[in-house]
């Protein structure tokens, strides 16, 4: 059984104050890069109407020698609240993308210090800012300077095993005016292997005042509350879990709200919205979204009798008929002999 500590729920019934801003959710949704569109981001909103969204990470290079913003900066107003996140190594680039940040319609700047990925890392930004912790903090310096909403970081426990840094570069971005800072309880080393060692995110709760978000390993409600309760986080941020599963923000977030777990969504509740994500994307972005709802395809076709074969076909599909086609045919098929499997309803994604 599911339970909350009187403590830890008097904490989450009240708002998430980030600075001047407050939030009715203390559950976010994770940025993540060719996922957190704003096809998906309608999608976790309609079962999370009250938490922050993030953008995928922008990069402030890129923005600095464009006349036209790029499609990842686009937000609708009914989103909000929402967060755009950007990742650089230059103070200045970056402080100027913020403002364009806002001009969009952002709540709050975010400054990714945590991306493990060599691409982004070996151009000085991501978790490379880890090691140049004076740099991070110019960067936070300069966009608070720049805009007039609160600017927060995410970020990991270190570069490895031997650098595990988080307590004073946590408190170097609070020093420099970051109002929160999220906490993936990981190295860069480590990537997505391995556990999320949670003690650490309680360390840094332990010598901030700013709020402390958790991230790393929410995969369902249970994950949510354990997390918060070895930490004392002020929240947490769901990532991987979301993957193929929009539903999860809002599933943590009613939880901790009401203290009842909702019913998750049928293998065919999930196809269906399989289908819609799928055809927004076309809408919204032609073939290139068919393309890029490949992978959303495969990761909702989970945990089912015939799960396997469906997923194999979604995964190379050409257009968006073909696709609406197979999932219309495998809804037919679960509707005629759905037979559970013994599997979590928000599976893991590696």
């Amino acid at each position: 059984m599911v339970t909350l500590s009187p403590t830890l729920k008097a904490t989450l019934s009240q708002p998430l104050k980030i600075g001047s801003f407050e939030v009715k959710s203390r559950v976010l949704q994770s940025p993540l890069s060719g996922v957190t569109d704003m096809v998906f981001r309608r999608l976790v909103r309609r079962y999370a109407p009250d938490s922050m969204l993030y953008t995928e990470m922008v990069n402030a290079t890129g923005l600095h020698y464009v006349k036209e913003l790029p499609k990842i900066m686009e937000v609708d107003p009914r989103e909000r609240p929402i967060s755009i996140q950007l990742f650089d190594c230059r103070p200045d680039f970056l402080a100027q993308a913020a403002i364009k940040a806002v001009g969009e319609g952002a709540d709050t700047v975010d400054i990714n210090m945590g991306c493990p990925v060599n691409k982004i890392t070996k151009n000085g930004g991501g978790s490379s800012l880890l090691r140049q912790p004076e740099v991070a903090e110019a960067i936070v310096r300069e966009v608070v300077k720049a805009v007039d909403v609160p600017v927060t970081v995410k970020t990991r426990i270190g570069w490895n095993d031997r650098e595990i840094t988080i307590l004073d570069f946590a408190k170097r971005m609070e020093d420099a005016g970051a109002q929160m800072i999220t906490v993936h309880g990981r190295t860069r080393a480590q990537g997505y292997n391995g556990n999320a060692r949670w003690e650490w995110i309680a360390r840094v709760k332990e010598v901030l005042s700013i709020p402390v978000i958790a991230n790393g390993d929410i995969f369902s409600v249970e994950a949510a509350v354990k997390c918060l309760e070895q930490t004392g986080a002020d929240g947490v941020m769901c990532s991987r879990g979301t993957l193929g599963y929009p539903f999860l923000v809002g599933e943590v977030d009613h939880f901790l709200k009401t203290g009842e777990i909702l019913s998750p969504p049928s293998p065919i509740q999930r196809l269906e919205c399989a289908r819609e994500h799928l055809q927004a994307l076309w809408e919204y972005k032609g073939d290139r979204g068919v393309r890029q709802a490949r992978k959303h395809m495969t990761w909702y076709a989970k945990g089912f009798v015939g799960a396997a074969e469906l997923r194999g076909q979604l995964s190379v599909i050409e257009t968006v008929q073909q696709g609406l086609d197979l999932i219309d045919r495998g809804v037919e098929q679960l509707n005629h002999s759905y037979q559970p499997m013994e599997e979590a309803s928000n599976f893991q994604v590696a």
